[in-house]
């Protein structure tokens, strides 16, 4: 009896490494298999979505998503999702009903990201207050009544650097008013002057030019579409105006 049981483990002990091998090939091989089936939904989804979203679209990334089938679709620093069959288009927000975390949110930030190291700052007007030590960029249109509104915010701010790139947006005037203020003795007391009391630059010497053609550039690769826009030194922005505890709150957190 010893003996037939002995003997009988030895073939089992290899039986049993042979499966353990196989099991890993076959999971191996699924894996691998699963892997290429979801880049070919992936593929199959970006050549049926594409056309249907307008003639110049140009879909930058597919990727299927952990929520009820969804896919998201990557188009020009937005988000859209749809089926696995592209029949459907769910233009909104994916957001978590318990923590109301808002997923598109965090994609369409990441996104968007702009390395702040990255900007031509020589192309801004440099304002410092305090120690200067927390930096931000600000896209800003002398005739926008937000921007004029975040510089009163500003006031409230110290121990603050901020560039003010003239993103001349709203008139042929915000042009002129622009280069007027680039073109003085003190770009950034003359800016400030006009923003938060109204009072213009005078006229700019014919021979000063300004960047105007340089920042309107920028600020349509790195898609600003609005003013103001402020970027901050994680590559994060937020369109539109911010109250003096908004900005704190985000100035914080960024230490």
């Amino acid at each position: 009896m010893k003996k037939f049981l002995t003997a009988g483990a030895r073939p089992l002990r290899h039986l049993s490494m042979a499966a353990l091998l196989l099991v890993s090939t076959v999971v191996g091989v699924s894996a691998h298999a699963q892997a290429e089936a979801a880049d070919s939904t992936e593929a199959t989804i970006k050549k049926l979505i594409e056309p249907r979203l307008g003639k110049d679209a140009k879909v930058d990334a597919v990727t299927k998503t952990p929520y009820s089938g969804l896919y998201e679709i990557q188009i020009d620093g937005d988000v859209i999702y749809t089926d696995a069959k592209a029949q459907y288009l769910f233009i909104g927000r994916v957001v978590d009903a318990q923590s109301y975390r808002d997923y598109t949110k965090e994609k369409i930030d990441s996104l968007n990201q702009v390395p702040f190291s990255g900007l031509p700052l020589d192309k801004a007007i440099k304002t410092v207050k305090g120690n200067g030590k927390r930096v931000i960029a600000i896209f800003e249109d002398p005739n926008c009544i937000y921007c004029k509104r975040l510089h009163k915010t500003l006031q409230e701010v110290d121990n603050i650097t901020y560039y003010t790139f003239q993103y001349n947006i709203l008139s042929p005037d915000s042009i002129v008013k622009s280069r007027n203020i680039w073109c003085a003795p003190n770009p950034s007391k003359a800016w400030n002057e006009w923003m938060v009391n109204g009072k213009e630059a005078p006229a700019a010497a014919a021979s000063c030019n300004a960047p105007h053609e340089d920042v309107l550039a920028l600020g349509k690769k790195l898609k600003v579409t609005g003013t103001p826009t402020i970027f901050f030194t994680d590559g994060s922005r937020i369109p539109g105006a911010v109250d003096a505890k908004g900005l704190e709150q985000k100035l914080s957190s960024l230490k």
